[in-house]
């Protein structure tokens, strides 16, 4: 077998060892440009479950690589003039230089072949090849040749950013956050061996101009990165290897390969660098490529395996890194935090760590957490407990003369279970047994204003008598029965309008029975799909009436709030979004004509609905698709419902139309929410998969959402709020006299349960590296 490897990185490098170790006689070369000694960068970081791969498939470069780390467990964020030390972390820091001489050396050992200084731009010379890797790194040259087959996708973003070194000795991986005369600029900063630590600098474009660090050479930069940041350097110098600034290319390839050509690393894939795993993904896709050709029959059928094993794994990563990078894009969102919630921003950012997860490794910060939330908390005017608070989840809310006892939300959710536009004792059963349950605030689904105005014939209304008394006996059991607040959401179907119930074809237009829809436009939803009438002046007026007798109905029977449903393609966002209103009048174009007709729903409801009651609005703060609404323009949204006078945005996305590519995964939809909420300085509710009260607690506490909508969980455990007050111990929570002896039990058995559960993950946990390091070198007694 003969084996082609095109770049001598860490990719090509550890691919070439695992796959000359499986095939001894195989003969492996790889192909370097640069120098045996050449080395661009400065450290590079791994964590210990990284290690513990290395471990598991070649332990001598394993070992080597081990004897030249320098260890860390906390990492240490300086904003305003504080320091937050979070513990547990488990990193460890190498030179690049060194460690891509420990592989060549172990690949020369194994019989590797290893040509530097050849610069190779034409595969037909492995035309004898049995396998060619290509491993050429983030500007791959193969990549870009092929680039029709393996389509790859390069994002380059905004912040600019330059690596560097320093002597100064760190003893934590270190953020500092610096507010400057131009604007902030972020050190990442960590020690990968004695007397020498990796500095990335990074800013906006904006800061970045202002500065003046335009067209500086690497020399020019490093004294203005000295002079910002040396107070901390302390007389330490900065060095430079080719340092200059550049955005960062986040890069997806749709193919990884071409008949028996592989991309690795970051020739196929790249990671931002503030989750460190750039050099972690490229090594461990060598792992993964050489288990494929371990099992597989076939190189052909090695490369499918591991091309489809190992994409999974690498978005995941991707998708981290992500949401990592767009936090420190936007980290002027976050400069007026208190600096222990901005602290914790840093560590939840990419979503990997949890409240709870934290809580576990660093008790003494959370607990500074929780002390710190209150404390907005009892500055908003509540009488709560600063010096043992109980956790963001179990705080109290309020809008308006509203207060809501926690931030556990029953997101609206359509039960397609109503008769006639009537609630029935479905409807009783599952708002009063999660109001029971013990949710501060429960959401009605989206309730119609008009018989029209159902997007299907199991959909609730409230446009007459019977609607209005059977709602009325609804709010009366919550009331009666919990302490928890009703929302009333109104709204209008559009154009997704007189179609089947979601278990008969979600979206799908009625057989039979069904009745005239209206949108911004006449566009219909999918190609078969009726064709919605283009509603003009006086159907949007009748349309605005209609409303506004459903809310004075919702007040009648005593709801709490009000929220107007603008979000999920129903009619007023067909207005708001440009891929559904091609209207040429004064509703349509920019979007301050679009959000036109919305508002003037909106100001007729607030003129009808009591002052001291609040009002939301519910958005789609994304289109997912091309030309539609973005993040951007949902805080333009916002900020306008926020002028007309609504207290809280309800922050969804999409479902706006079929064509649209949404990105799903844990919290999904919260990056929206922390945008409209730290941009438009409104308070907000997010919802989407978020499925457990660890998640609603990392949530509130990092400051990207003030109340937190559950809709699953909800669905299938109605006390799903108590279980989380149990198991938080917040015993305060309420509970109808019926039910005292379960709550009693619960909280018991929940205090002992999570005692328990802590001891064990806490004894399960492995010691870190630099645990053990510290313990190998501590001096032993006297005897």
């Amino acid at each position: 077998m003969k084996v082609a490897i095109i770049g001598g990185g860490p990719a090509g490098l550890y691919a070439a060892i695992l796959l000359k170790k499986q095939r001894p006689s195989a003969e492996i070369t790889v192909y370097e440009r640069n120098r045996a000694d050449d080395t661009f960068g400065f450290g590079v970081v791994f964590s210990d479950a990284t290690l513990d791969n290395f471990e598991k498939h070649d332990l001598p470069s394993y070992r080597r690589i081990t004897q030249e780390f320098a260890y860390w467990d906390d990492i240490a964020v300086h904003f305003r003039g504080a320091v937050h030390r979070v513990g547990g972390n488990g990193f460890c820091g190498c030179s690049r230089q060194k460690l891509l001489l420990i592989l060549q050396e172990r690949a020369r050992e194994l019989g590797v072949k290893l040509l530097f200084e050849v610069d190779i731009d034409d595969d037909a010379r492995f035309a004898d090849a049995d396998l060619i890797l290509l491993a050429d790194g983030i500007n791959s040259r193969f990549r870009e040749k092929y680039v029709d087959h393996f389509q790859p996708e390069v994002d380059v973003r905004s912040n600019k950013f330059a690596w560097m070194g320093s002597t100064k000795p760190l003893d934590a991986f270190t953020f500092i956050f610096q507010e400057t005369e131009w604007g902030p600029f972020i050190a990442h900063a960590y020690q990968y061996e004695a007397g020498h630590s990796t500095w990335i600098f990074e800013t906006d474009p904006k800061t970045f101009e202002r500065a003046g660090l335009t067209g500086l050479n690497e020399t020019q930069s490093a004294a203005r990165m000295a002079d910002i940041f040396g107070w901390f350097l302390d007389g330490h110098q900065l060095l430079t290897n080719r340092s200059m600034w550049r955005n960062f290319p986040m890069i997806r390839s749709k193919r990884w390969v071409k008949d028996n050509m592989v991309l690795l690393g970051d020739a196929k894939a790249s990671a931002h660098f503030s989750i460190g795993s750039g050099t972690k993904l490229a090594m461990e896709d060598a792992i993964a490529l050489a288990e494929a050709m371990q099992n597989a029959p076939s190189i052909k059928a090695a490369l499918e395996v591991y091309e489809h094993g190992r994409r999974e794994e690498v978005e995941k990563t991707q998708h981290a890194a992500d949401v990592s990078l767009v936090w420190f894009e936007h980290v002027d969102r976050f400069w007026d935090f208190d600096p222990v919630q901005f602290a914790f921003g840093v560590m939840t950012r990419s979503k990997a760590i949890t409240y709870d997860n934290l809580k576990l490794r660093a008790p003494d910060f959370v607990a500074e957490v929780d002390k710190s939330f209150a404390k907005q908390v009892r500055d908003d005017g509540f009488d709560v407990d600063t010096n043992k608070p109980m956790v963001p989840l179990f705080q109290p809310f309020r809008l308006r003369e509203m207060e809501i006892v926690n931030r556990a939300v029953v997101s609206p959710m359509c039960m397609y279970s109503a008769k006639e536009g009537v609630p029935t004792d479905f409807h009783l059963v599952h708002y009063g047994s999660r109001a029971i349950g013990g949710a501060g605030l429960i959401f009605t689904e989206m309730t119609c204003v008009s018989r029209d105005a159902r997007i299907t014939p199991g959909c609730a209304g409230l446009w007459n008598d019977e609607q209005e008394a059977s709602w009325r006996r609804i709010v009366d059991f919550v009331h009666g029965n919990s302490a928890a607040k009703i929302c009333l959401q109104l709204g209008h179907a559009g154009r997704k309008g007189a179609t089947k119930l979601m278990w008969d074809g979600i979206d799908r237009p009625l057989d039979e029975g069904g009745w005239e829809v209206f949108s911004a436009s006449p566009l219909p939803y999918f190609p078969d799909s009726q064709v919605p009438r283009e509603l003009d002046r006086a159907g949007m007026d009748a349309v605005r009436d209609v409303f506004v007798v459903a809310a004075e109905r919702g007040e009648r029977c005593g709801f709490d709030m009000l929220e107007l449903h603008c979000a999920h393609g129903y009619l007023l966002a067909s207005f708001i979004s440009p891929l559904t209103n091609t209207r040429t009048d004064e509703y349509g174009g920019s979007l301050a004509n679009r959000l036109r007709f919305p508002l003037e729903v909106f100001e007729a409801l607030r003129a009808v609905w009591p002052s001291h009651k609040p009002m939301s609005v519910r958005i789609s703060a994304t289109d997912w698709a091309e030309g539609g609404i973005d993040g951007d323009k949902a805080v333009a949204i916002a900020r306008a419902f926020a002028e007309a006078g609504v207290d809280l945005v309800d922050v969804s996305t999409g479902q706006t139309v079929r064509d649209a590519q949404p990105i799903y995964g844990r919290m999904f939809q919260t990056p929206f929410s922390d945008q409209v909420r730290n941009e438009a300085r409104i308070a907000t509710m997010c919802v989407g998969n978020i499925t457990t009260a660890d998640q609603a607690n990392t949530i509130l506490a990092a400051g990207r959402a003030d109340l937190v909508a559950l809709g699953r969980p909800h669905l299938v455990d109605p006390f799903f709020t108590m279980k989380a007050a149990a198991w938080y111990g917040a015993d305060g929570t309420f509970c109808p006299p019926q039910y005292l002896p379960g709550k009693e039990q619960i909280f018991r058995n929940s205090e002992r349960d999570r005692q328990d559960l802590e001891e064990l993950r806490i004894k399960a946990k492995p010691k870190t590296r630099a645990e053990l390091k510290a313990e190998a070198t501590k001096p032993l007694a006297a005897e």
